[in-house]
């Protein structure tokens, strides 16, 4: 998985190591990059991990941490244990390629999940040889294009269910998921979304699968049928306050609607997008001018982050949502997306850091993963000042900012991004199946 996106580098290279600090005894541990395009060693300082800068670098991550329990038995231990073991925050991964066996650094380093989206899918099969022979296959039993991807996507999303399978049954269904999204021409299309997320919930058919609806204003009503049947859900493309309360009320709702005298099986992540809220307000920022405006640039994105945080504890509280606790609920936790940096001047820790806080998500690529192991701080931070937050908040609305536009335009702008990596990946596998076609011939 290139960067730790490319793990699925068949000669790895170690090229760089750093220290962690031990909670017994003093391990040796060490970060090594796999490095996917030379077999020789390449040292890298650890100050050139902070990626402050447009620094892509290619290869995989594996920590190593050799310590010793009491029984003599080797444990690692890395930041990311310690930001679920003491904060509560579950670290995923937001990547996904093959082979799939490849998460397993990962999972040992305290990652806890996994998310993929249409273009993660694009880039892993697109630029990948790895999908060429079940591909072929597929082809060559006459499958269309469309249901071909499907099944490359089911594999594996199946395989990496089995290997976080381990973490799901250890809290009892309260971790360990890997989530697949329904198609995202199905954005405006209510019942079409329901359709798809039952037909992928059977056909992955395993419990730690999150089916993944996006929040858009077709799919809140088919949030909650999904919920109402007992298929959890990954809501995803979530960027306002507005928005998230509607999502909370279709998870509520589903919960009630459902039925079931047991829901502890139903559960839910609300993935409230990050990075992508700065990128949008600050350019409107500087459209302004002003010093007052100018000095609220990189602030947003977290000032609505703490709010959606404090609508989150206060949405699940109170007799509705203690009647569901007595059937076995669960609260549908936050989830920090889009948690990479996109501007370079931007410490690189910044989308993950000032969001930690108990019973939420942050899933994070190769650059935001890398950064916070190397260097990230474990302390509860996402409710320290709310009230610093509200001020920012409304003083971005004094300045003419609507967050109402901010939004709508970046769902629209969200929903077409996956649009086209779909769109573009059909395409190439159309040209593959047609090229496997010549040759046979």
């Amino acid at each position: 998985m290139a960067s730790i996106s490319k793990l699925s580098c068949p000669n790895p290279t170690t090229v760089s190591s750093a220290s962690f600090r031990p909670k017994v005894v003093q391990p040796i541990c060490s970060v090594d990059f796999f490095n996917t395009k030379s077999t020789s060693d390449k040292k890298i300082s650890s100050s050139s991990l902070s990626l402050r800068s447009n620094l892509a670098i290619r290869g995989s991550l594996l920590v190593r941490c050799s310590q010793y329990d009491g029984n003599g038995s080797q444990i690692k231990r890395t930041v990311l244990h310690d930001l679920y073991e003491k904060e509560g925050q579950s670290p995923w991964y937001d990547n996904l390629c093959r082979p799939v066996t490849d998460l397993l650094p990962l999972i040992a380093i305290g990652v806890r999940g996994v998310t993929s989206n249409p273009a993660i899918f694009q880039k892993a099969i697109s630029t990948s040889n790895a999908y060429n022979e079940q591909f072929r296959e597929l082809v060559q039993s006459g499958k269309d294009i469309e249901s071909a991807y499907w099944e490359l996507v089911v594999k594996d999303i199946q395989d990496a269910c089995k290997l976080f399978e381990p973490i799901y049954d250890q809290t009892d269904g309260g971790d360990g998921y890997v989530s697949v999204e329904v198609s995202p021409r199905l954005a405006d299309d209510t019942q079409g979304t329901v359709e798809a997320a039952k037909w992928l919930h059977k056909v992955v058919d395993r419990s730690n699968v999150y089916i993944k609806i996006p929040a858009t204003a077709e799919c809140i009503p088919s949030i909650r049928d999904v919920i109402s049947l007992g298929i959890s859900v990954n809501v995803t493309l979530m960027f306002s306050l507005a928005r998230y309360e509607a999502v909370i009320d279709a998870y509520l709702d589903g919960l009630e609607a459902s039925g079931l005298s047991d829901l502890s099986r139903v559960t839910s992540v609300a993935s409230f997008f990050v990075s992508r809220v700065d990128t949008l307000v600050d350019k409107m920022l500087e459209k302004i001018g002003t010093p007052e405006a100018l000095d609220l640039r990189g602030k947003a994105a977290n000032a609505q982050a703490a709010l959606a945080y404090k609508l989150y504890q206060k949405k699940f509280s109170g007799p509705r949502w203690e009647a569901l606790v007595k059937k076995g609920a669960k609260k549908q936790r936050l989830l920090w997306a889009s948690t990479s940096v996109k501007n370079p001047a931007y410490v690189d820790t910044l989308y993950v850091a000032p969001l930690i806080g108990p019973d939420t998500v942050s899933t994070m690529p190769d650059q935001a993963l890398q950064a916070f192991i190397d260097h990230g701080i474990v302390s509860r931070s996402i409710d320290s000042n709310v009230s610093e937050a509200e001020g920012i908040y409304s003083s971005l609305e004094k300045l003419g900012i609507d967050w109402g536009y901010v939004g709508s335009q970046l769902e629209l702008e969200g929903v077409d991004s996956f649009k086209k990596s779909f769109d573009s990946l059909l395409d190439s596998l159309q040209e593959k199946a047609n090229s496997l076609k010549l040759v046979s011939l």
